[in-house]
């Protein structure tokens, strides 16, 4: 989500150096599109969201704000919104380190700056959504393969707050990856903290993984 490396989700399961190199590689590529190319990316992207069948009946909804030139999901979100869904942004969990809680995201939410720099809604018990409360979650990816593994940034949080799914899959809302469709790579190595994605969806298609 950001421009920074951050621990990874097991100590003793490092990123091997050619991982990190293609998490490099394909984040200088999304750095390199225009103002116009990533205007023209959205556009596309909320159109294969609004045909997404994992999110016709989602109601509450996780997004992020974009950074990095990762895909921006706010052309979907304006037009998610006045169709009632509602949507909560990614939260550090002050006590639970290297997890995330959703906080309600509007207009009105004041965002501060948490230890990475990345705007985030302040902390609050009373507002959180848990994550298991969740219809649907939309993270940005750095790669992924037709298969359903991921890249990410390498902090392991989404894996960490949505370990639950592994054991209790029916809990899980649908986890969707979304990319600019250059990130799709042949083939990414499974880690075994790795939680698997019903879907991807980038502004040129949708990739569908399980039911």
């Amino acid at each position: 989500m950001s421009q920074f490396i951050t621990p990874q989700p097991f100590e003793s399961h490092p990123d091997t150096l050619p991982r990190n190199e293609l998490r490099e590689r394909l984040r200088q590529q999304r750095r390199d599109l225009s103002v116009e190319q990533q205007q023209q990316a959205a556009e596309y992207l909320a159109l294969n969201l609004l045909k997404n069948p994992d999110l016709h009946r989602a109601r509450h909804v996780a997004i992020y704000l974009p950074n990095d030139g990762e895909i921006d999901p706010h052309v979907y979100l304006d037009i998610a919104r006045r169709k009632g869904v509602r949507f909560y942004l990614p939260v550090l969990h002050p006590i639970h380190e290297g997890r995330l809680v959703f906080s309600p995201y509007d207009d009105d939410v004041e965002l501060i700056a948490n230890r990475f720099g990345i705007p985030e809604p302040a902390f609050s018990k009373g507002l959180r959504r848990p994550p298991w409360a969740l219809d649907a979650v939309l993270f940005p990816l750095v790669g992924f393969d037709e298969q359903g593994g991921r890249l990410g940034m390498g902090g392991g949080f989404y894996d960490r707050t949505f370990a639950f799914s592994r054991i209790r899959p029916r809990l899980a809302p649908k986890l969707i990856g979304l990319a600019h469709d250059f990130q799709k790579v042949r083939k990414l190595p499974v880690e075994p903290w790795d939680v698997s994605l019903h879907s991807v969806v980038t502004d040129k298609q949708r990739y569908r993984f399980r039911g």
